[in-house]
């Protein structure tokens, strides 16, 4: 009787994620194999001619180049910035408590808001750029095709396009506040015992964080990796809002590609391949995670 009750609470949740997850998937999936890249629905088979052609355009180059960049850039400096300011603030220093809420409100913010604060910030003949003018110094910021070391890929250069490193700013600043409380929910889990047997053993205290209590907070950076990573692979809102696909593409993402492609162009097959692109490439690193915890537990 049990059992039955607790299938009943369930089964409007297996229903639901069925239909609006893996049914959606399939369909997605069907398209990108169709012909169908105009108004009119054309689900003739097409082969993998959508992805052909995906993947020798100029344009889907370069979204893939700059979410490898983007991705790395992205996850060391919220990983990195997490962990020296979750550091920071176990120390003994005054206020600590304002600082923590200083560094926690993006995470409050709406990567769409986060994006339009930051395009005037950024903007080449305002915002932070009026200062920087005083010293003869006036980057372009997101309107800078530069490509560094710029190598010859395909038909792209491949390397770190210098308009991407103020979108990178802005995503950094917005989730560093999610590694920061991570990592001081980690510190604060770790016994003072420990840190003083470290101490007692002649560790300085550099040494007592980098061989005692950092590698103790694995599971947790392997956690804000993933989630990073997942964030990194799917963005769209801030890169959309703030630079839109830039000159010559230098700030695109696969995201904003296919939704221009799907809902302005009405490439639907080209969009259908370019979500699944995507979905692969974020299971490429779950999946293994998945079963990785599975086996720690």
């Amino acid at each position: 009787m049990v059992r039955n009750i607790s299938l009943l609470v369930v089964l409007p949740s297996i229903i639901f994620v069925s239909v609006f997850v893996y049914v959606f998937i399939g369909w997605t999936g069907l398209v990108s194999f169709s012909n169908w890249n105009s108004i009119a629905p054309d689900l003739s088979f097409n082969g993998l001619q959508n992805y052909i052609q995906l993947f020798q355009s100029f344009r889907f180059q370069s979204d893939i180049r700059n979410m490898i960049f983007f991705s790395l850039l992205f996850i060391l400096g919220v990983t990195l910035m997490g962990q020296f300011l979750a550091i920071l603030l176990e120390q003994n220093i005054r206020g600590k408590w304002l600082f923590r809420n200083i560094f926690m409100f993006p995470m409050a913010m709406s990567f769409v808001v986060t994006g339009v604060a930051w395009r005037w910030i950024f903007n080449p003949e305002s915002g932070v750029n009026i200062f920087l003018q005083k010293f003869g110094v006036s980057p372009g910021w997101y309107t800078d095709t530069t490509i560094l070391p710029g190598w010859s890929l395909f038909k792209i250069e491949f390397g770190l396009p210098i308009g991407l490193i103020a979108v990178l700013i802005a995503a950094i600043w917005q989730m560093t506040g999610f590694s920061l409380a991570m990592y001081m929910a980690g510190l604060s889990g770790i016994p003072q015992e420990v840190r003083e047997a470290a101490l007692m053993d002649g560790a300085s205290k550099w040494k007592t964080y980098t061989k005692v209590i950092l590698p103790q907070l694995k599971p947790i950076t392997y956690g804000i990796v993933l989630m990073m990573l997942q964030i990194s692979l799917k963005i769209f809102d801030l890169v959309y809002t703030m630079t839109g696909s830039g000159p010559n593409f230098v700030t695109d993402m696969p995201a904003i590609y296919m939704y221009e492609a799907t809902f302005k162009s009405n490439f639907y097959a080209e969009g259908a391949a370019i979500s699944i692109v995507m979905l692969f490439m974020v299971m490429v690193f779950v999946i293994p995670y998945m079963f990785r915890r599975k086996e720690d537990a």
